[in-house]
């Protein structure tokens, strides 16, 4: 074996062996986590830490969904699946529009959307408060479904893979009586489809997890999501770590599901991104 493969194995080697240690780094927060939501109250913050609960605490789970945990659960079930359809459906039509049909002023127009994601979300919030209380909108689920619903950066995102769409596919779909919608939905849509899961996918996680929206756009108790909830059950439960360990747990679950059965599309997005530049 010649000198210079022996170095090149040797590198893989122990870059493989760093990555591996990095990921275990990055896992231990989580694993700690699950394991101080089995965990009696007296040994979450034992020292050594005890990785192995002593007693499995399962009654920690049974005790955070007794409460208003469920209807929270299904509050941010509801708005984060209605949002993530929306907001992907909104941006991919958008992404196609600005990608494949010509019309006057286009481009100008999508410099116009681009724009507005220059601005701080912080800085329209007195301006959407104030539409929303005229729109009657004000703590709805609507309100805060229509509120994610157009994004700005997933136009952008889906756009790139549209434009590495061959006009030709475009033209030939035409010269066979094929008109926008159609191809929209047999041609386009199933080239970029693991693009657009990524989008989604992505989408359904910042939604999952926003706090600021369903923080000032909701006020009725029975509206909020799980993100406010959880706070709120940490204010009435501050000294027992071990019951919001569970919550949190709980309230990440969804996403580890989603991103479980969808990885497969995001690696198939980012490799078509990475194939396209």
């Amino acid at each position: 074996m010649k000198r210079n493969d022996i170095k090149s194995k040797t590198v893989k080697l122990m870059l493989t062996v760093f990555m591996l240690l990095m990921g275990i780094i990055f896992l231990l927060p989580f694993i700690w986590m699950i394991s101080a939501s089995l965990k009696p109250e007296l040994e979450v913050f034992a020292y050594p830490i005890q990785w192995i609960p002593s007693e499995w605490r399962w009654s920690n789970y049974v005790e955070v969904w007794s409460g208003d945990f469920p209807l929270y659960y299904w509050n941010s079930i509801k708005v984060t699946v209605m949002t993530t359809l929306i907001s992907t459906t909104v941006s991919t039509l958008a992404a196609y529009g600005f990608s494949k049909i010509h019309f006057k002023g286009r481009h100008l127009i999508f410099i116009l959307v681009l724009a507005t994601f220059m601005i701080p979300a912080q800085a329209i919030l007195v301006p959407q408060f104030m539409l929303y209380m005229y729109l009657d909108l004000f703590d709805t689920h609507l309100g805060l479904i229509l509120l994610n619903s157009f994004s700005v950066l997933g136009t952008f995102m889906l756009r790139q893979f549209f434009m590495g769409i061959h006009d030709d596919y475009i033209a030939s779909a035409k010269i066979d009586g094929a008109g926008h919608l159609t191809i929209f939905r047999k041609v386009a849509v199933p080239l970029v489809l693991p693009a657009i899961s990524t989008y989604a996918i992505l989408r359904f996680i910042w939604t999952w997890n926003d706090y600021q929206g369903p923080l000032i756009f909701l006020r009725s108790d029975h509206l909020s999501t799980v993100q406010i909830g959880i706070s709120r059950f940490t204010s009435m439960s501050g000294e027992y770590y071990s019951l919001i360990m569970a919550g949190t747990v709980s309230a990440i679950l969804p996403l580890l599901i989603i991103f479980f059965f969808g990885q497969k599309y995001v690696i198939e997005g980012i490799a078509m991104g990475g194939v396209k530049g």
